[in-house]
């Protein structure tokens, strides 16, 4: 068995990436980014920390981003959220089935990170061992993070097992020494990511929550 699992946020635990992608979007073709569609948002953004992500945006579009970028999403996020954030199916029942030590590891920063767990109701089951890249030098695919939270869980990284819905959160992860499986609940198309995480190094990949308590355990007894 594993001495810890450590869980993404966004896509992974909360169904939270289309949402940002949507309102991220809007304002991408609001100052000329127009050939972007969702897709394009989602392949070149999740994953990534927000500073990284706008680095992206920068480059497609070919000059700086307007200074209240950020703060303009996230308002519309924040206007969102407030009536939209869920957690994804089966999270507190799945979680609850796994016996164990739990953290998260997050590119989010810590603040919007806490808050919306607590939107989604799902602070309880983490709380206060809640981690965010913003509490670290560099984001995912780099493995500070995962580094950070096994350290402060006084867990060896070879020991833990993380789940993860991105390209750039598989390479973190397996970049820390640690088992990851991959997850498609929230993804547009399940069998493209599958994938795109199985080649990213996933050692399995689940899409409902329903399957993760076995999973996890057949991981651990590999």
């Amino acid at each position: 068995m594993f001495d810890l699992v450590i869980y993404d946020c966004d896509g992974t635990l909360l169904d939270t990436e289309t949402l940002y992608g949507e309102v991220s979007l809007a304002l991408c073709h609001e100052i000329g980014l127009t050939g972007w569609s969702l897709d394009d948002y989602l392949h070149n953004l999740v994953g990534i920390p927000l500073a990284d992500g706008f680095k992206v945006i920068e480059a497609a579009l070919g000059r700086p981003l307007p200074v209240d970028f950020e703060d303009r999403i996230e308002a519309g996020v924040a206007a969102r959220l407030a009536h939209e954030l869920r957690a994804l199916p089966g999270v507190r029942e799945a979680l609850a089935e796994l016996a164990g030590r739990r953290c998260i590891a997050s590119s989010t920063s810590l603040a919007p990170l806490r808050h919306n767990l607590g939107l989604a109701g799902l602070l309880d089951l983490f709380d206060p061992h809640v981690f965010s890249a913003s509490q670290v030098a560099r984001g995912k695919p780099a493995p500070d993070v995962f580094l950070f939270a096994a350290a402060q869980m006084q867990a060896r990284p070879e020991r833990c097992l993380v789940l993860e819905d991105s390209v750039p959160g598989v390479q973190a992860a397996r970049a820390a020494g640690m088992r990851v499986a991959g997850f498609t609940g929230a993804a547009h198309d399940k069998a493209a990511m599958r994938e795109r995480l199985l080649a990213a190094g996933a050692a399995a990949v689940v899409d409902d929550y329903r399957d993760w308590p076995g999973e996890a355990a057949r991981l651990g007894a590999a």
